[in-house]
């Protein structure tokens, strides 16, 4: 349960709020657009030399980038059932759809005066569609998302399917594809000629342009909550400087016109690449908490496993002795000469035992049996690098680094690999735990402080080795030092309170010691003491 609240605290890219590293990265790509902008408007009035495949190439370059886009929002506007999403994912398939009719009609790609019964001012018309859907579309996606949040659990409305946003798309495209090419004479002009524009025409329409850009962003700025907003944010900015770059432009092929379109591809590949690298990362935290769930489980079933062998232990014996008391009584009483003295004896036996089973069960809580598995020798510092192998991607999740400290003169012990292993596991899950989410109450506290687990071993005395596993968290309050040891006794808003008292249980059947304290300056300190392994002659 545990790795699945883990899963539901963070959504990845489209409900959390962008961490400050994740912050940084949008301000370089940002300072990197920018910077090429600047670096465009040195040269863009050098004429360079026509190249009819460049169009076809890039568009054919952002046609796939933009189909896998709205494909991964459409998927997650499905799974979240959020309307904002699936407008936005319409937005972007819309968008990629129009750059096939913008090749198509671009004069000289295919033909010398572009297809679909092109005009001198269609493919640029397109451009200028195009280029409006991206704000267009997110300040609907403000606007929806916003009625979506306000919404109250009881209201019932009706819902945007995946299937409704992908035929609208298509339709605004036919439309807008229409509306340029059959009816580009009901358009206003834009190109004298295949290469020179009207500047005084595409000053006003790129401006208006401009405008829409600016709404889009600062609307999106003020409703800010995502990671996906912040690399739809730094998309806007790559438009942003694209529509700065045009109203510059004075004509077609020059340095200018080429490097728009590099700053265009790069622009529109942000939000594909930060949807791709953060749906890995949720997938992956996905399979974590998998893992960890399971491995939660089972230490579970194995709490239970002990807990029902301790009372078929304990509580079996006076129970049985109260059954057979009361058959004794029962036999006295029921003689043709009953037996008042034995019986009443027999009674007072059901008494005392009765008495003897509710102690058992009061101090079953703080014990459990013995797991009967199976002994053997084996180095404990194996066992630390083999669970610390298998939790590496857990602690790289948390953000939590490793440092093994080991005796390599370690004597072999004697016990179960399996429960000893199970221990570690524990001890080493709370000292995450510690460090993590679950602490955020403390993070004043351990603000700037390293997030290090320590494990390390060594020989305690001829006869003993010990195991430490350390932490620099929020550390172990001093009330509850005493009690976290205590059965059903947890300080996690979740727990169960059965981990430790196990850990603790089991190390004694092995005819060791568990005990914690404070860390030197921070975290905590959990100690393991076992028995060093016996030599094959002793056995």
């Amino acid at each position: 349960m545990g790795g699945a609240r883990m899963v539901q605290d963070r959504l990845g890219l489209f409900d959390t709020p962008p961490d400050r590293g994740e912050i940084r990265v949008g301000l370089s790509v940002v300072t990197l657009l920018f910077t090429l902008l600047s670096a465009i408007l040195l040269l863009q009035d050098v004429q360079l030399v026509e190249v009819p495949a460049f169009i076809p190439m890039i568009n054919g370059i952002m046609f796939v980038g933009e189909t896998i886009t709205a494909t991964l929002l459409f998927a997650q506007a499905a799974v979240f059932r959020s309307r904002a999403l699936i407008v936005l994912a319409s937005g972007f398939l819309w968008a990629a759809l129009l750059l096939i009719p913008h090749a198509l009609t671009f004069p000289g790609a295919f033909s010398p005066e572009g297809l679909l019964g092109a005009g001198v001012n269609s493919t640029a018309w397109i451009a200028s569609i195009r280029r409006a859907a991206f704000p267009i579309f997110i300040i609907l996606y403000v606007v929806i998302r916003r009625s979506e949040q306000s919404r109250r659990p009881g209201d019932e409305r009706r819902t945007l399917t995946v299937g409704a946003g992908v035929y609208a798309g298509i339709v605004f495209a036919g439309a807008a594809t229409l509306l340029s090419t059959l009816g580009h004479d009901l358009l206003p002009p834009y190109f004298i000629d295949r290469s020179h524009l009207i500047y005084s025409h595409a000053l006003a329409y790129q401006s208006v342009l401009l405008v829409l850009f600016a709404i889009a962003a600062l609307m999106l700025f003020k409703s800010r909550r995502s990671v996906l907003d912040m690399w739809l944010l730094v998309a806007l900015g790559g438009w942003l400087a694209e529509t700065l770059l045009v109203l510059t432009l004075q004509g077609r092929f020059t340095a200018g016109w080429y490097g728009l379109f590099v700053l265009t591809l790069l622009s529109h590949l942000v939000v594909m690449l930060a949807l791709i690298a953060e749906s890995n990362r949720l997938y992956a935290r996905l399979a974590l908490s998998t893992a960890t769930a399971r491995r939660e489980r089972e230490a579970r079933l194995m709490s239970m496993d002990a807990v029902t062998a301790a009372i078929a232990h304990e509580v079996g014996q006076p129970v049985t002795a109260v059954s057979l008391s009361a058959a004794a009584g029962l036999n006295w009483l029921t003689q043709t000469k009953p037996d008042i003295a034995k019986a009443t004896d027999a009674l007072r036996h059901i008494s005392e035992d009765s008495k003897r089973t509710f102690d058992v069960i009061r101090s079953i809580r703080g014990m459990f049996g013995k797991a009967g598995g199976r002994l053997s020798n084996f180095s404990l510092n194996d066992l630390v690098r083999e669970t610390a192998s298998a939790m590496d991607r857990e602690l790289a999740s948390a953000k939590v680094s490793l440092a093994i400290d080991l005796d390599e003169a370690l004597p072999p012990i004697r016990a179960d690999r399996v429960q000893i292993q199970r221990v570690l596991i524990n001890l080493m899950t709370n000292a995450m735990q510690s460090l993590g989410p679950i602490r955020k109450r403390y993070e004043s506290r351990s603000k700037g402080r390293p997030r290090t687990l320590t494990v390390s071993s060594g020989v305690l005395d001829p006869q003993h080795v010990y195991l430490k596993v350390s932490d620099t968290g929020c550390g172990i309050a001093a009330g509850d030092m005493e009690r976290i040891f205590d059965p059903f006794y947890t300080t996690k808003a979740n727990g169960t309170g059965l981990g430790l008292p196990l850990c603790r249980s089991i190390v004694r059947d092995h005819q060791g010691r568990l005990w914690a304290s404070q860390g030197e300056e921070c975290g905590a300190v959990f100690q393991l003491e076992l028995p060093r392994g016996v030599s094959p002659s002793q056995e």
